[in-house]
């Protein structure tokens, strides 16, 4: 945390000497968020951020400007349902590992939360603060690659490119990164090292969740509406269209969640997740 944070969440005078007020709880978390959000744009982190939405925007642009695959960018479906999608959902893992992963674990493996927690200071506040200031970084760079592909849209595919539901999608997509964060936010609360939750979330979203779902899919036979990756799908469909086997149960499991499936298990992602790390948070010792 900056020292400008400290100072404005633990000010007790004035600047004329005269005795001050301790800020409320949801000033102390907007404080907090403010000033994390301010280093985390100064920070290597943002530069790194935003070097892998370059790489992977000049990676796949390039390539579509090289080859030009008529079915690619024939319509804006196509186009955005491809790039979109899947560049915004791994852009999203990254940014939840890179904002999210030391957030609260950093408090403990760098010492300033014994610090910190001497303050007049709410813990939620410490945790909503943070959380914020990560989700408003990670926004930042899911807009800007959107913004790109949105350009980019209008160069292959033409004025007809920008659709509603292309805001959908990001929607979706914000709701997306709000469930992943709180889960990476979950795995920083439970360990005192930063190192352990990024692996963890790592290992989880980009194997684990997938290595599950085919086992119940394939070898079970259920749906696997609990993993949030199964959910996610749903992120597409604003764009390609609800598939017409969304919500169909076919040898026991459904293979595509519906609208209301996809948002119910990613705002239960989002709630479970964020709460249940405020939990740990609000019982870990610093000892």
């Amino acid at each position: 945390m900056s020292g400008g944070t400290t100072s404005e969440l633990a000010r007790g005078r004035r600047s004329d000497g005269s005795l001050g007020t301790v800020p409320g709880s949801w000033t102390q978390a907007l404080l907090m968020s403010r000033y994390q959000f301010r280093d985390y744009l100064r920070s290597r982190r943002f530069i790194l951020m935003m070097g892998i939405v370059a790489a992977i925007s000049v990676a796949l642009l390039g390539l579509v400007g090289h080859y030009r695959p008529a079915a690619l960018i024939a319509t804006s479906s196509a186009f955005y349902g491809s790039l979109w999608v899947g560049g915004a959902t791994l852009l999203i893992l990254f940014a939840g590992i890179i904002y999210g992963g030391d957030s609260i674990a950093g408090e403990f493996q760098n010492k300033t939360g014994y610090y910190l927690m001497g303050l007049p200071i709410k813990r939620w506040s410490v945790y909503a603060g943070k959380y914020v200031a990560a989700y408003a970084a990670s926004m930042v760079t899911i807009l800007t690659y959107f913004l790109v592909l949105l350009l980019a849209g209008l160069y292959f595919v033409g004025t007809g490119a920008i659709t509603a539901g292309l805001f959908g999608s990001l929607a979706l997509a914000a709701l997306y990164l709000g469930a992943v964060l709180g889960t990476t936010f979950l795995f920083s609360s439970l360990f005192k090292q930063s190192l352990y939750g990024v692996i963890i979330v790592a290992i989880m979203f980009l194997f684990g969740f997938s290595v599950v779902e085919d086992l119940l899919t394939i070898l079970v036979g259920i749906t696997p509406w609990f993993i949030i990756t199964w959910a996610s799908t749903a992120i597409s469909y604003p764009i390609t269209g609800l598939p017409h086997t969304a919500g169909v149960v076919t040898g026991g499991i459904i293979a595509y969640p519906t609208y209301a499936q996809g948002v119910a298990v990613m705002l239960g992602y989002f709630f479970g997740t964020t709460f249940g790390g405020l939990a740990l948070f609000e019982r870990e010792e610093f000892t």
